[in-house]
């Protein structure tokens, strides 16, 4: 009882700041705390509910409270949550707690290397937080309409290939798009009626599918920009804009192509310097975007910098494959800095020599 009195009038002081290191799970917080210069306190275990009341009593207890959790399956509520009631809260990058490599982890010690790199990103060390971008309410609605899409993509690729292991168990080879209309009425009638019956389950059910795959991509492409440059595609700018959510929050072409990935590593020691292949530490989704839209540059923008500056490579026959890949990865991440560049207003379509087209 005593040691309760004490810590009650302890919390009832006014601080300067406390830090949250918040390991976050679906059922259950652990939060570290640490107040002003003190060492990190033991891991504390909060239902949701309890932790957002525990919180707004550290609001109540100090003038600044800082908190910050890993970017993951929860989304952004809790950011949200903690916001609203007057909470500095960061989201941050997934990383590898154990930096040691003991091998001894769990969400106390992950909760406490959170609290800990927070109090030093707070003192002013901004090397020690990778932070990550909160979108708002409406630029996630858009986002999760486009990633949904790939969602639906995938599930019905996924239908297929059970569909198409069935058959090929049988001694029936089929490509994975034996569902289609045109190529599903010529191939039941040829099957043994018990594996009919058994695709025949996989194709309702990549028939349900494929039409909401169908109604999402309509919108997406009624949503598109009139004009764009040819080559992008209505489907393929949108996704792509809808992905970086705001093209203003990077202050330089470095910042956008770090957020894609696809800048190139480098191992430097003393006078040693190598060149390595891209980081693929940025948006894996923007990445494969890039990736498809650069290929489809050099079919329509031929003209263009970017596909002139790497012709000899892009266009010219008997070039090797391996030389081909790296050339197509250097103009998708040009290719997504001048999309920067003019969704920014830093530059026009002209200046890149690219064909524009308006839908009609």
């Amino acid at each position: 009882m005593k040691q309760n009195t004490n810590t009650e009038s302890k919390i009832a002081k006014k601080y300067e700041s406390i830090k949250l290191g918040i390991d976050w799970h679906a059922t259950q917080y652990r939060v570290v705390r640490i107040i002003e210069n003190a060492g990190p306190e033991p891991a504390q275990r909060f239902t949701p509910e309890k932790f957002l009341q525990w919180a707004d009593k550290q609001v109540k207890a100090a003038r600044n409270v800082y908190s910050c959790y890993e970017a993951g399956s929860g989304g952004f509520v809790l950011h949200r949550q903690l916001t609203a009631m007057g909470v500095t809260n960061y989201v941050i990058a997934p990383r590898d707690l154990d930096r040691d490599h003991k091998r001894v982890q769990n969400d106390a010690t992950d909760a406490r290397e959170l609290a800990q790199d927070l109090d030093r990103f707070v003192r002013g060390n901004k090397k020690a937080l990778r932070l990550a971008y909160v979108p708002t309410d409406d630029q996630e609605q858009k986002r999760q309409l486009s990633r949904q899409r790939l969602q639906m993509r995938a599930h019905r690729l996924s239908l297929a290939s059970q569909g198409r292991s069935l058959l090929l168990a049988q001694g029936i080879r089929v490509s994975n798009n034996w569902w289609r209309s045109e190529r599903w009425v010529v191939l039941r009638p040829k099957l043994p009626q018990w594996i009919a019956q058994a695709v025949d389950i996989y194709y309702r059910l990549i028939m349900m599918v494929q039409a909401e795959f169908t109604a999402i991509t309509k919108s997406l492409e009624e949503a598109a920009p009139a004009l764009r440059p040819k080559g992008a595609g209505a489907l393929g700018l949108e996704e792509l804009q809808r992905e970086v959510c705001d093209w203003g929050r990077f202050k330089n072409r470095k910042a956008i192509a770090s957020y894609s990935g696809l800048a190139g590593g480098v191992s430097a020691t003393n006078d040693n310097i190598r060149d390595l292949p891209i980081t693929k530490a940025g948006n894996r989704r923007l990445r494969t975007m890039l990736i498809e839209m650069a290929w489809r540059w050099v079919c329509h923008q031929r003209t263009s910098r970017q596909v002139q500056r790497w012709s000899k490579v892009l266009l010219a026959a008997g070039v090797h494959r391996r030389a081909r890949k790296r050339a197509i990865v250097a103009l998708a991440r040009q290719l997504l800095v001048d999309l920067w560049r003019w969704q920014t207003g830093r530059a026009n379509p002209e200046q890149f020599g690219w064909i524009m087209c308006r839908a009609t």
